[in-house]
Formats: structure tokens, C-alpha cells, sequence
């Protein structure tokens, strides 16, 4: 069903990505380092890791307004299934960005979440664009 796992998987990573954001105030107010942690505010892993958090949480917020919408105009967009899966994929951007933070991992990642974030928001812009009214209520 179009939209159910967007919610659900939305809902998910939007707790996993605010229990980071317990990490991040921890790394800033109580690490034994935390100082080191301040100065480095724009550069680097702290920089990294707050664009990961800010966008984990966007993403996964867009899932559940993607997945609500899909579940309630499905049948009547084009898409919707591209749609649905193009969003879930976009998450591997924040997950990218994690994975080059502490993995060492190449950006690949982050492009092809953006990339596929970007493509299903605009598929959804375009689908309710060709929305034809609904006269069934």
C-alpha cells in the first residue's frame, strides 16, 4: 500500500534522528571535550552531523506528509508508487552523511537520497498539479 511504509518508516526515523539530537547536546553541554566540540560549530564532523540531523528529521517528516497524502489520493495520482519509494530512498542522504561522519564512507549516498528526494517531492507536486476533482462526496 502506497503511503503506509512512508508513514511508518517516517514516524521511525524521525525518533532514531531526535534520539541523535540527544547525542549532538550531549557532545555539546556534558562531553569531556565539549569545548573542542563548540569551536568546531561550522566545520567538519560537528558540521556534518548537525546537516545529517537537520535533514534526517526533514526527511523523514516529508515521508509522513508524502505518506498521508499517498494514502488518501493514491488511486487518483499518477506515480504514486515511484512516488512512495523515491521518498523512502531519499532517506539515505541523512544516512549518508552519518555514514561519511563515522564510516569514512564515499558521498554516494547523499547524492542518491537527494537526488531521489527531490525527484519524488517534484513527482508529487506534478501529480496533484493533473488532479482532476473528486466529485464522489
Amino acid at each position: 500500500m502506497n503511503g503506509q511504509r512512508n508513514i511508518a518508516i517516517g514516524f521511525l526515523t524521525m525518533g532514531a534522528f531526535m534520539l541523535y539530537g540527544f547525542l549532538l547536546i550531549y557532545l555539546r553541554d556534558f562531553a569531556p571535550d565539549k569545548q573542542a566540540w563548540v569551536d568546531s560549530y561550522s566545520v567538519g564532523k560537528h558540521f556534518e552531523a548537525r546537516l545529517a540531523h537537520v535533514h534526517g528529521n526533514l526527511f523523514a517528516f516529508l515521508n509522513v506528509v508524502m505518506g498521508y497524502l499517498l494514502l488518501h489520493f493514491g488511486e487518483r495520482l499518477r506515480w504514486s508508487a515511484l512516488t512512495s519509494w523515491l521518498g523512502l530512498i531519499g532517506l539515505l542522504m541523512p544516512l549518508g552523511i552519518l555514514a561519511e561522519v563515522y564510516l569514512g564512507a564515499p558521498p554516494v549516498f547523499v547524492l542518491i537520497g537527494a537526488l531521489a528526494m527531490t525527484a519524488s517531492v517534484f513527482l508529487l507536486g506534478t501529480a496533484f498539479f493533473h488532479l482532476k476533482p473528486h466529485h464522489g462526496h
